[in-house]
């Protein structure tokens, strides 16, 4: 019997240590997590989420309403659905056969869909779908994200990972943290997609400022958003817009007058801060089963930012209970549309 315990005992410390893993950790220092006070101090505000659409779907990622009010998101099993605004007589209006992310209209009513899999795509409200763009400069699109239109019709959009796609999880590309997102320009008159930023750590949401100046997109392993500016003086340079994020940054937002509204998927891990410049030990915690490997925490979490930066709203509520994890939000007619990976509804929040 001993001769069997020694035996597994070797076994598991060979697998922990040695075992072929997809990711190549790379090295890097987590900024101190900021403690949960002051602007990111804990509160309730979210615990009054009313829940529409309830068992409609799987995972309705990111949430959008158009001009009468009618909400439409996409769900896990590649549907894109449209209910009334409160939340009634579902309509499927496209099966994009694959995993539909980010959601946006584009000028001329048409919906814009970062799908996962099947890459930057256009639906019009017939459903009709044309696939706009599936790759730049010889390299495809490992994991299409979020999404924005400018005013002039160009397509601001994240590959989140050319390197991870949906199937490997966002948890892998975070893990190895190799720097394989992008943010992309397609032009709708031309045709032509654009890199704008590469390197990004889980290039996530996405979002054109009020003024049309610039373009944020969310680092998701990074706990930053960057500043990308596409008119003016400095059109073409980036800086950082916000950093040290209390939680993982997801989609993102402008309600088009003074909020970027962006979802936290959760609130940071300390231990997946611990090991980021240990590569050994992160090989280590991605060859641990999933369910002992470190879990985003049971926290709904969403913050506003003003124009400049500046905290202005800080909405959670922690607990099972709580509608979690929170992957998108939209602003309208006075209320907060929320979306989630793995809820079977969506959530709203009045501001008022």
């Amino acid at each position: 019997m001993k001769k069997i315990m020694l035996a597994v005992f070797v076994f598991l410390i060979v697998y922990l240590a040695f075992w072929p893993v997809p990711i190549d950790p790379v090295s890097w220092d987590a900024p101190r997590a900021p403690a949960l006070e002051g602007p990111y101090a804990e509160n309730d505000r979210l615990a009054g989420v009313l829940l529409i659409a309830e068992g409609e779907g799987i995972g309705p990622e990111d949430v959008v309403v158009d001009p009468n009010g009618r909400v439409y998101t996409g769900y896990e099993d590649g549907r894109i659905v449209r209910f009334d605004s409160a939340g009634k007589n579902p309509q499927q209006i496209a099966n994009t056969g694959g995993r539909p992310l980010g959601l946006v209209f584009d000028n001329e009513g048409r919906l814009i869909v970062a799908d996962g899999y099947k890459g930057l795509l256009r639906i019009d409200q017939n459903g009709g779908m044309e696939v706009l763009s599936t790759e730049v400069d010889g390299v495809p699109f490992g994991f299409t994200n979020n999404v924005d239109v400018a005013s002039d019709g160009m397509i601001y959009f994240s590959d989140a990972s050319s390197r991870f796609g949906p199937e490997m999880k966002a948890r892998d590309d975070i893990i190895e943290h190799g720097g394989n997102g992008r943010l992309l320009r397609y032009d709708p008159k031309t045709g032509e997609t654009r890199v704008l930023l590469d390197g990004l750590q889980f290039a996530n949401g996405v979002a054109v400022s009020p003024d049309q100046k610039s373009v944020l997109v969310a680092e998701t392993g990074n706990y930053t958003i960057i500043r990308y500016w596409i008119a003016g003086e400095r059109a073409g340079a980036h800086e950082l817009f916000y950093e040290n994020l209390p939680g993982l940054p997801d989609n993102i937002a402008s309600n088009g007058r003074d909020t970027y509204w962006v979802a936290l998927y959760a609130p940071r891990n300390k231990l997946l801060d611990a090991i980021s410049g240990y590569p050994f030990l992160r090989k280590v915690a991605f060859r641990l089963p999933e369910f002992v490997q470190p879990q985003p925490a049971a926290h709904a979490f969403v913050l506003g930012l003003s124009l400049d930066g500046e905290v202005i709203y800080n909405l959670q509520h922690a607990g099972k209970d709580s509608y979690h994890p929170i992957t998108g939000v939209f602003e309208a007619n006075g209320r907060l549309y929320l979306g989630s990976l793995t809820k079977p509804a969506i959530g709203v929040l009045d501001l008022k």
